[in-house]
C-alpha cells in the first residue's frame, strides 16, 4: 500500500524557477511524462529541482490559509501565547488557536504540516537518489545535491517537533518519532524513534555542510554552509547538547552584521537584510495575492484577514521591556498606527502589530524570514547559561544591546539569566514561527491568562499545562489509512 508521506505530488509540480533563474523547467513536457531521471541528468536540472522545491515552500496547499511555510509559522505561533487573535471568529488559523485541529486526525490544517514536509523531502529525495545519473564536475553536482540533503534535513526536524514527544536531553528519546524517509519510492514505513529521527537529521546536515563548504549563493533563498550550520545549532539546542550548539551558532552567524534600528523597524519584508540568513522573496509573479504570508500577518495589506482581525502581542510581553528597546516599535499599543494611515474600514485593536509591512494594501507580498543571524546569538547565550559559563551575558548584551540603546549588560546568573534570554526569544521572533516549539522544547506551560487574549476568541483555551498529549500532532487520519505500518499517538491524557 503507497504510503501518503510521498504521495503529494510529481517533481515536475516543484520545478518551477525563482525569479531570475530562468525558464519553467521542462514545460513542456506533460506531468505525468517526466520521469526522475530527467530531473537529475545533469547539475543544472538539479538545481532547477531546487529551485522547485524551494518554490514549493510559499504555495497554496488547497486553501488561502494554507499557503507554505509562512501558514505554518503562524500556526505556530498561534497556539502559543504571544500572538494575539483580536476578532472573536474567524477561519484561518483560529483551529490551531483554540488548540483544535493538530488533535483531530481528519483536520485539514492536522494534514498540512505531514502534508508539505514530506512533499519536500521526497523531491530532496529524488535529487540525491538520482546523483549517479547525473553528468557533470562533481563540485557542481554537489551544489544542488548539498541543498537537498539539507531540505531533507529540515523537513524531518519540524515533523518530528510536532507528531512526536519532545526530546529530552540525557535520555534515550526512544519514543515513536516520523518515519525517516530517504528514499523516493512510494514505501510505507513505521515510525522511527526520536532518537534515530535526530540521528539521521545530523547526518544529512554533515553531509549538507560538507558539499556546500564552497559553495557561495546567489540570493538568500539558496541553502549554503552557514544554513546548514545554522540548523545545526538549532538542532543542538532542542537535544539539549550545550556545546555543541555553541560552536555551530558562532560558526553559522560568522560573516553576518545585524541589523540596525532602523532597519529592524523597517517591515521585516526583505530577505537582502544583512541579518537574514535563509528566507523566500516572493516575485510579483509568483504572488498569492490573499494567501501569502504578508496577506496574514501583514498590517497595512486589505485583506478581508488583515482588515478584520489585526494580529497583536501579549500585553505583558511587551510591558516586560523598556520604551528605549526599538523591537518594541514594530507594535502599537494604541493600535491606531498612525504612521501608516490605515484605510477607516480596518479594525483596530491595542497592540496590534506593524512589525511585517507588505508592499501596498493591494499588494501582499512580504519575503518570509525562515533564519536570522539573532536567533545565533540567542541560541549560543542559552547554550552558554545553562552551562553556567559567564560569557552568556556578553552574548545576550552583544544583540540586545543593539536593540536597545540603553540596554546594560546583565548581572543576572543561572535560572534568571535563562529567563531573560528566553523573554528576548519571545520578543525578537514574534510572528517567525518559534513560540509552540519553545514552549515545547522547554516543557513550559501555555499560558495566556490575564492579558489581552480574548477567551471567546480563544474559545476559552487560555492554559495548557506542559507536557501532556496535548502536545503532540496526532498522525493525519489519511496517512493511517494508506500505512498499514504507522501507529497513532496517544488521543486523550
Amino acid at each position: 500500500m503507497k504510503n501518503l508521506t510521498l504521495k503529494f505530488g510529481l517533481i515536475l509540480l516543484l520545478l518551477v524557477s525563482i525569479s531570475g533563474c530562468g525558464e519553467d523547467f521542462l514545460s513542456t513536457y506533460p506531468t505525468e511524462d517526466v520521469s526522475n531521471e530527467i530531473v537529475t541528468t545533469s547539475p543544472a536540472n538539479m538545481m532547477l529541482g531546487i529551485n522547485g522545491i524551494h518554490r514549493s515552500l510559499y504555495v497554496r496547499y488547497g486553501c488561502q490559509g494554507c499557503v507554505g511555510l509562512g501558514a505554518l509559522m503562524i500556526h505556530n505561533d498561534a497556539m502559543g501565547d504571544d500572538l494575539v487573535m483580536t476578532r472573536t471568529s474567524s477561519t484561518w488559523f483560529y483551529g490551531a488557536y483554540r488548540w483544535q485541529v493538530h488533535r483531530n486526525a481528519t483536520a485539514r490544517d492536522n494534514l498540512l504540516p505531514w502534508t508539505i514536509y514530506y512533499q519536500v523531502v521526497r523531491n530532496a529525495n529524488v535529487i540525491i537518489d538520482g546523483e549517479e545519473n547525473a553528468e557533470g564536475p562533481q563540485a557542481e553536482i554537489d551544489i544542488p545535491v548539498g541543498q537537498a540533503y539539507f531540505y531533507r534535513a529540515f523537513s524531518h526536524f519540524q515533523l518530528v517537533q510536532l507528531y512526536a514527544e519532545r526530546y529530552r536531553g540525557g535520555e534515550t528519546n526512544s519514543q515513536p518519532g516520523i518515519p525517516i524517509v530517504t528514499l523516493p519510492e512510494n514505501v510505507g514505513q513505521p515510525r522511527a524513534t526520536v532518537e534515530q529521527v535526530y540521528q539521521q537529521i545530523h547526518d544529512d546536515l554533515t553531509e549538507a555542510i560538507n558539499r556546500l563548504e564552497n559553495y557561495s549563493r546567489p540570493n538568500k533563498s539558496h541553502i549554503d554552509a552557514s544554513v546548514a550550520r545554522g540548523l545545526k545549532a538549532r538542532v543542538y539546542l532542542v537535544q539539549q547538547d550545550w556545546p555543541n550548539a555553541i560552536t555551530y551558532a558562532q560558526d553559522a552567524r560568522a560573516g553576518y552584521s545585524l541589523m540596525t534600528q532602523s532597519e529592524y523597524t523597517a517591515g521585516f519584508n526583505d530577505y537582502t537584510n544583512v541579518e537574514w540568513m535563509w528566507g523566500s522573496h516572493i516575485a510579483e509573479d509568483q504572488s498569492d495575492r490573499f494567501g501569502n504570508f504578508g496577506a496574514q500577518i501583514s498590517r497595512n495589506n486589505s485583506t478581508t484577514f488583515i482588515r478584520t482581525n489585526p494580529m497583536a502581542i501579549n500585553e505583558n510581553l511587551y510591558s516586560a521591556f523598556p520604551a528605549s528597546d526599538i523591537r518594541l516599535a514594530n507594535f502599537d499599543p494604541t493600535g491606531e498606527h498612525e504612521d501608516l494611515d490605515l484605510p477607516s474600514n480596518f479594525s483596530k485593536a491595542p497592540y496590534t502589530n506593524e512589525k511585517f509591512i507588505a508592499v501596498s494594501e493591494s499588494d501582499s507580498r512580504v519575503d518570509v524570514p525562515y533564519m536570522r543571524a539573532a536567533e545565533m546569538y540567542l541560541i549560543e547565550a542559552e547554550a552558554k547559561a545553562n552551562l553556567g559559563d559567564p560569557t552568556a551575558a556578553d552574548v545576550l548584551f552583544d544583540l540586545v544591546s543593539e536593540r536597545d540603546d540603553d540596554y546594560v549588560r546583565s548581572t543576572n546568573t543561572g535560572q534568571a539569566l535563562l529567563d531573560e534570554i528566553y523573554l528576548n526569544r519571545r520578543l525578537e521572533f514574534w510572528g517567525e514561527g518559534f513560540r509552540f516549539y519553545d514552549l515545547k522544547r522547554l516543557n513550559q506551560d501555555m499560558d495566556r491568562t490575564n492579558s489581552n487574549h480574548n477567551t471567546t476568541s480563544a474559545s476559552n483555551v487560555m492554559f495548557i499545562e506542559a507536557g501532556t498529549n496535548e502536545w503532540v500532532y496526532l498522525i493525519p487520519q489519511d496517512e493511517l489509512n494508506a500505512n498499514p505500518e504507522m501507529e497513532q499517538n496517544p488521543t486523550n491524557d
